[in-house]
């Protein structure tokens, strides 16, 4: 590991061991998936994230969504990564520690790895990272049910998966594979989150349902797995995104941030 960005990180001898040590001193693991891309699902890690934060929880972020980073550019993060003694310091992003592989690149560059290079980076930053004692780890997969999916649930043994869909057809189908793979690893707790469910005209107060309402629910009593909630569309959280502030720390009493306040709610619920 090195602390300029650009640069590759160097790999630990033995990974499994570090992870083993690093897994001991965090309290709860819990890995946010999506079938598809385009979902929301960072948007949904992040906010979570912050929500939890918010209740006083340690909670560490680490992007492990290795050719599409986006976790910095919402919470506001630039620079480098550094390290101390070969460990890696995650950035402290208004009280969450988060690591993400862009902060090891220039901004634009496409990250052309292969799988098995793509999770041994994630293996460093389980591993290798001042991680320290934190009350939750929230892990942003990639979408999809690839590599680096395989060796995060592998190497921490989450207690809990939650997979984000939209309400249409078309996510939901692709949200069904994501929640049987998350049963085929043997994932204790599983929810759904319907995300983009209905936008409030800003003019009349009545909800427009863009892609349909109550897909999620509906698949999750299908897949006998939780509902964990609804969020609706909001365009203040692009925004907010955009900027680098979550919405639920730039309009904590909006729609959409209290949505994420009642799913943290129950996230400590069922983990306690």
């Amino acid at each position: 590991m090195n602390d300029k960005k650009g640069q590759s990180p160097v790999h630990a001898q033995n990974p499994a061991q570090g992870i083993e040590e690093a897994m001991k001193r965090i309290k709860h693991r819990l890995v946010v998936f999506s079938g598809k891309g385009g979902v929301g699902k960072t948007t949904v890690a992040v906010n979570l994230a912050y929500s939890l934060a918010g209740t006083g929880m340690r909670v560490g972020l680490l992007d492990a969504d290795i050719t599409g980073p986006n976790v910095p550019q919402m919470t506001g993060i630039t620079g480098g990564l550094s390290a101390d003694r070969g460990m890696i310091n995650p950035h402290d992003a208004n009280g969450v520690k988060v690591i993400s592989i862009a902060s090891l690149v220039a901004e634009g560059t496409p990250i052309i790895w292969r799988g098995p290079l793509r999770s041994k980076v994630i293996e460093q930053f389980l591993g290798e990272a001042n991680w320290g004692d934190l009350d939750m780890l929230i892990i942003d997969l990639p979408p999809g049910t690839g590599d680096e999916v395989l060796t995060i649930v592998q190497r921490t043994s989450p207690e809990m998966a939650i997979i984000v869909t939209t309400p249409q057809e078309v996510a939901l189908i692709d949200a069904r594979r994501a929640t049987n793979m998350a049963k085929s690893m043997d994932i204790g707790e599983i929810a759904i989150v319907e995300n983009m469910s209905g936008l409030v005209c800003p003019h009349c107060g009545e909800t427009i349902d863009l892609f349909g309402s109550g897909g999620g629910e509906d698949e999750a009593k299908t897949l006998s797995v939780s509902f964990l909630g609804r969020i609706p569309i909001d365009p203040s959280a692009r925004t907010a995104a955009d900027v680098g502030r979550p919405i639920v720390l730039q309009s904590p009493g909006s729609n959409i941030s209290l949505a994420f306040a009642a799913m943290s709610k129950k996230i400590k619920e069922v983990l306690k």
